[in-house]
């Protein structure tokens, strides 16, 4: 198989398991199985044949409306599916043939169910962040990085860091300002990879965060008030660190440290 086919088999692997993504988004947060009943219509509720569950190329052809009662479809679904086979090729290109590519790929898809399960529902399942944690603390004994010292620590100081942030605007405040779900999915962002990642992923998320939450509420005009979900932007900075991380780290070190 020549390169190029090879990458077009990983993009197209992609799709399909963004096509099963959607299935965790959506029912994942009304406590559904994700495995039974097959796909139906949200609108008429009938079964969506094969040949109208091809990711993407369905939503395309079905101009993004069912095919028995035309109701619309979210365009989040082909996004979705693209997201997912866009990142796994990256990865694939990045990190080639080693194990560390297929716990990446877990690792993003994961965040990518979190990104808009928060989105959609301001909540964190628990049933995704917390096997996380122990999940990737186990993979990290298999892998060159983080390693499982930096994983354990990455998991006390995602943890502690954002409970300590919570705990404190909680106090000053006397209302909560960060769900416990941001806490856990920061203990489970630092199991995968280790604390320097964690530090990476709380400036970068920050900072984003404050970027767009500023122009939410400009948009908006509800102010300080506004809820913003932090669940993403904590996604976004683990996937940044996952790919540029060390080597921006290595540069601001060798730019400023030394």
């Amino acid at each position: 198989m020549t390169p190029l086919l090879f990458n077009l088999y990983i993009f197209l692997m992609g799709l399909c398991v963004g096509s099963f993504l959607n299935v965790c988004i959506y029912r994942l947060p009304a406590g559904r199985s994700i495995v039974r009943p097959a796909s139906a219509c949200t609108g008429c509720a009938t079964p969506i044949h094969w040949y109208d569950n091809l990711p993407v190329v369905s939503y395309l052809i079905l101009r993004g409306r069912c095919r028995t009662c035309r109701t619309t479809i979210s365009p989040r679904y082909p996004i979705v599916e693209l997201l997912t086979a866009s990142f796994g090729l990256a990865l694939w290109m990045r990190f080639g043939w080693q194990p560390q590519t297929v716990v990446y790929f877990l690792f993003v898809a994961t965040l990518l169910v979190i990104t808009f399960i928060d989105i959609d529902h301001r909540i964190i399942p628990d049933a995704i962040s917390l096997p996380g944690i122990p999940i990737g603390l186990f993979c990290s004994f298999f892998l060159p990085q983080p390693g499982w010292q930096a994983s354990l620590i990455g998991i006390l100081i995602g943890g502690g860091s954002l409970y300590a942030v919570a705990w404190g605007y909680s106090f000053l405040k006397g209302r909560e300002g960060m769900g416990g779900g941001d806490i856990k999915l920061l203990a489970m962002i630092g199991a995968f990879i280790g604390w320097q990642g964690v530090l990476f992923t709380v400036l970068t998320s920050s900072f984003i965060g404050t970027l767009a939450g500023i122009t939410l509420m400009l948009r908006s005009r509800k102010g300080m008030e506004m809820a913003v979900p932090f669940g993403p932007f904590l996604a976004i900075g683990a996937i940044l660190y996952i790919f540029f991380g060390p080597q921006w780290i290595d540069w601001y070190i060798n730019r400023f440290l030394i």
